[in-house]
């Protein structure tokens, strides 16, 4: 029989996260204080995070132990198969072989709970009781509220509004889990009532979501913030996700020539792909690429500059490609993505052209969604559907150059609380969207005068 899968046994799950940090040829740049524009220390970061992931944010160190207790957690789940998508293949008819780490069958339905349930276990062990967070389209809210739950930790996630509004569904996920969900900007944080003095129809954004859910830690005792992408100790958590790959390929005696994901903040095309910008830093030929949405065209048409991770400006500033940190992205269909800011580490390797990055429409991207429910069966998330229409152009590019390709790419969540914007796909309500020159001009001038990378 064809191979379909390839499986790992519990005991061959990675026991360590992987640290790119130890590798990069050129080291990061550091945040910096917006009082003194100085690098950040750990005392500046400890109001809102424990000490434990502090450590992590700053580690150099290429190995870093997974806790039993967290390993315990993710055998719910993990190891994730490894999957051929033989009827894709056929179905775009080029020289391709496409494998696919299936991250949608965690029980929140996404990548997410790989950095949720570690996130949520350091903060129980430093006595935190409380954690405040923020969400997109929902996968990071639903996960931290899972993983909160079991780590017997309170959960409240603020939730940019017009994702609250268009996917209850995820709203209800985080409820069956216990934690509150509140939409955003609301009238609980003072971030969040001077946008609606401003804007009282605001739709949100992840920049405003992310004060409201800082400001909520740093107001209650025994409370913390938790992060679901950008920082680079959710990109060492995701690197899990590229370790089993590498395992499960090893096994079945196939490299990938191109390895891809769809990228937002950062921590799913992070976790795929750290592993392998490593085998590119140490020689091996591998091309690594980055989907993006063309209405958040964060490394696309974004400067790389230090900015504010968040709208009230209560983030250090971060060496980032951005949109500037007032960025509202349009109230459309394309699901998550739509943060202002790419990763440190991502922009860093885009930066360094260690990997690129390619950003295409929302239509494309459902039209590659539907194919692959069509032909695999599984219904992506928008987010995934963004990766898939990166694969089908790779293929249609080794179909004109005639060159085979072995293609590896992060399915990252299921969509089967995201079908109201297949339903609006399917029934031509949505438009093709491509975020103008001149907001991207306008959100910028939030960076002018600040320090240069």
């Amino acid at each position: 029989m064809k191979t379909m899968k390839v499986l790992l046994e519990d005991h061959e799950i990675p026991r360590q996260w992987y640290n790119i940090q130890a590798d990069l040829p050129t080291p990061l740049r550091p945040p910096l204080h917006p009082a003194t524009g100085k690098p950040v220390g750990p005392e500046d970061l400890a109001p809102i995070f424990p000490m434990n992931l502090i450590e992590q944010e700053v580690s150099t160190e290429r190995w870093i132990d997974i806790p039993e207790e967290v390993l315990e957690k993710y055998l719910i789940w993990r190891p994730t198969p490894l999957c051929r998508a033989r009827n894709f293949e056929k179905l775009l008819d080029a020289p391709v072989k496409i494998y696919y780490k299936m991250e949608g069958n965690s029980p929140a339905g996404s990548h997410k709970p790989n950095t949720a349930i570690p996130q949520a276990y350091y903060n129980k062990v430093a006595g935190v009781k409380h954690l405040s967070t923020e969400t997109g389209a929902g996968q990071w809210g639903s996960a931290l509220s899972m993983a909160c739950q079991m780590f017997g930790l309170g959960c409240r996630v603020f939730m940019v509004k017009v994702s609250y509004e268009q996917k209850p569904y995820r709203r209800m996920m985080m409820n069956v889990w216990g934690a509150e969900c509140i939409p955003s900007p609301s009238n609980l944080t003072q971030a969040g009532r001077n946008v609606l003095a401003e804007h009282p129809d605001s739709p949100g954004s992840l920049g405003i979501a992310i004060s409201e859910a800082i400001e909520d830690a740093i107001a209650h005792p025994n409370a913390k913030y938790s992060l679901g992408s950008v920082l680079n100790h959710v990109m060492l958590h995701q690197t899990i996700i590229g370790l089993e790959a590498q395992k499960q390929m090893a096994k079945i005696g196939v490299y990938p020539d191109v390895v891809m994901g769809c990228a937002g903040g950062g921590s799913n095309f992070a976790g795929i792909s750290l592993p392998y910008v490593r085998d590119k830093i140490h020689g091996k030929d591998v091309k690594i690429v980055g989907a993006e949405p063309t209405s958040c065209p964060t490394l696309t048409r974004g400067p790389f500059a230090y900015d504010f991770g968040d709208l009230a400006k209560m983030t250090p500033l971060l060496p980032m490609y951005t949109l500037g940190h007032d960025y509202v992205p349009a109230p459309i269909h394309a699901g998550g993505l739509r943060y202002h800011g790419m990763a440190p580490i991502v922009s860093h390797l885009v930066k360094e052209n260690l990997v690129e990055a390619r950003a295409y429409h929302q239509l494309d991207t459902f039209e590659a969604g539907v194919m692959w429910a069509r032909s695999e069966g599984f219904i992506p998330a928008p987010e995934t559907d963004h990766v898939i229409a990166a694969v089908v152009d790779e293929a249609r590019r080794a179909k004109e150059e005639g060159k085979e390709k072995v293609i590896l790419f992060n399915w990252s969540g299921h969509g089967m609380v995201d079908l109201a914007s297949y339903d609006a796909y399917l029934t031509g309500k949505l438009l093709p969207y491509e975020l103008p020159d001149e907001e991207i001009a306008r959100a910028l001038r939030a960076i002018e005068g600040f320090p240069k990378p």
